[in-house]
């Protein structure tokens, strides 16, 4: 074995034990010693994905496919750009690192994960096949597989995925709580008993107790048991309660600026003359997923599904140092953007959903935060705002295990810092609509479920749309759902969850106080 054969072989193996200063040096000799090679630098932006560095691996990775384009780069580039939430990338990526080019089960699963994060869940399915059936003992890829079958409506699929992760680690919380998740839970067939027992061994993880909490909850919930699961969401919570101790006070912060700056919203001077965007805004938990999909079934639009773009946009135009897409330093110098710029930004990363569409729909929910950027930079833009019952959206988010790595949804570990933050939002968005008055849209959750067809009809009327039947008729509409509603938006609109926060009156009452209820 030569010296340059040596050393890649040392980085990886440096890479594997997680030796990134070891790795970096013999990748760097390398190059040094023989000039530019495609694996060192592949290996090298391997290093900075795993250091967080995801722009600087980017590079590197891009680098290595300069001097030599092979799938197994493009595989990590679709993980870099899926992380960074640029679908368009992301997709070009995996274009160029198709199945039948991979040869490593973990390749495989890397890509089917990336496509999993940017919303192409079938498209992931066939690379997390191939990868079990090389690895038929990873649990990892059972379960990441099951994901994408969740969120592609293959519930008994994602079922049996998630019970073979589990049979193979018994301890994946993860797992536990994904099939929870997917309901069908009664009184005789339930994983209660299984799941208390693995609650008591995770007691002092944070994250594991986190999960089984929630799917505890869950499945006391589905046999009627609302004190049980009120009480172990509580303790379920608590640590990361502790964890973002100061998080209501990060949030008042930005609602503060944003209600001192939403006049200047209305003077629009400038901005991209393109309608295509529709943004679906709200509350997490109101109805944004069920009213995307009554608009994307609408045969001229198209669903993007939660995308970052517009704060991905606003985060690159500003340049602030710090290292979060949304904070008050970035809302601060968006102020000072060239909106017309802004607005082409979005348009450009969002391009390539537009290709058999004349509209797109956004529906990220904290899109909120950004009305009056996205008023500046997509004044044509249309602008629907959710607003349900505010303890049925408060009780609907404490009862959803979100992302717990987002810091969007840091407030809603505690049942009090969601009230404030409820009573922030709407107040926002009743300032906005003063503002605005033609161009938002506040779409009452619980009339457009007891009321569907009236109120279907006022909302594509709203988006600029012809009326077409089919955008009452949400339960053919097929397409993937990566979000928290992935069961119940498959079934015709119904009201049923109208009221449900009730079953938890007994054990709310300082949040129904915060919030002005008498029951």
């Amino acid at each position: 074995m030569d010296n340059r054969a040596q050393l890649l072989e040392a980085a990886g193996k440096a890479i594997n034990q997680r030796d990134f200063v070891s790795a970096h040096k013999a990748c760097v000799t390398l190059i040094k010693q023989w000039g530019d090679d495609a694996h060192a630098y592949f290996l090298l932006g391997i290093i900075h994905i795993e250091m967080g560095q995801v722009n600087k691996a980017v590079s590197l990775l891009e680098k290595s496919n300069a001097l030599e384009a092979r799938p197994l780069t493009f595989a990590y580039l679709a993980k870099c750009h899926a992380l960074k939430g640029d679908m368009a990338a992301a997709l070009t990526a995996v274009d160029n690192a198709p199945v039948d080019a991979l040869e490593r089960a973990l390749e495989m699963d890397t890509v089917g994960v990336s496509l999993s994060r940017v919303g192409a869940h079938e498209r992931a399915l066939p690379y997390f096949e191939k990868a079990i059936a090389l690895s038929p003992q990873n649990p990892f890829f059972y379960y990441n597989h099951a994901v994408s079958c969740k969120f592609a409506g293959n519930f008994d699929a994602a079922r049996d995925g998630f019970e073979k992760a589990i049979a193979l680690k018994p301890d994946y919380y993860q797992a536990h709580f994904a099939l929870s998740d997917l309901g069908g839970i009664t009184a005789r067939d339930n994983h209660i008993d299984r799941l208390s027992e693995l609650k008591e061994q995770l007691k002092d993880n944070a994250d594991g107790g986190l999960h089984i909490g929630h799917a505890l909850a869950k499945e006391f919930e589905a046999i009627g048991n609302y004190r049980g699961a009120f009480e172990v969401l509580n303790k379920a919570k608590a640590p990361k309660r502790k964890q973002f101790a100061d998080i209501d006070s990060r949030f008042q912060a930005l609602f503060d600026f944003l209600e001192q700056t939403a006049a200047d919203s209305a003077k629009i001077k400038s901005g991209s003359d393109s309608d295509s965007p529709i943004f679906v805004i709200g509350m997490p938990r109101s109805g944004t997923t069920l009213v995307e999909r009554i608009i994307s079934n609408h045969s001229q639009v198209t669903s993007g599904g939660e995308l970052q773009d517009f704060g991905v946009a606003v985060k690159e135009l500003t340049r602030t140092a710090s290292n979060q897409v949304l904070d008050l330093a970035t809302l601060a110098a968006a102020e000072d953007l060239d909106f017309t710029a802004l607005g082409e930004r979005y348009l450009e990363r969002t391009a390539f959903l537009r290709k058999d569409h004349q509209f797109v729909v956004d529906k990220l929910p904290f899109n909120f935060f950004y009305v009056g950027l996205i008023r500046r930079a997509l004044p044509k833009a249309r602008v629907v705002c959710l607003v349900r019952d505010p303890m049925d959206t408060c009780i609907g988010n404490y009862r959803q295990l979100f992302s717990i790595n987002s810091p969007y949804y840091a407030y809603a570990y505690d049942l009090m810092n969601i009230g404030r933050f409820y009573q922030r939002f709407e107040e926002l968005m009743a300032r906005w609509k003063a503002h605005h008055p033609q161009a938002i849209r506040l779409q009452s959750y619980e009339a457009l479920v007891t009321n569907p067809q009236e109120e279907v009809r006022e909302l594509i009327s709203f988006c600029g749309l012809e009326w077409e039947p089919q955008c009452v008729q949400v339960e053919t509409n097929n397409t993937p759902v990566s979000t928290a509603s992935k069961v119940q938006v498959r079934e015709a609109i119904n009201a049923r969850s109208v009221g449900r926060w009730k079953h938890y009156a007994e054990y709310t009452k300082s949040l129904q106080q915060l919030l002005g209820i008498s029951t």
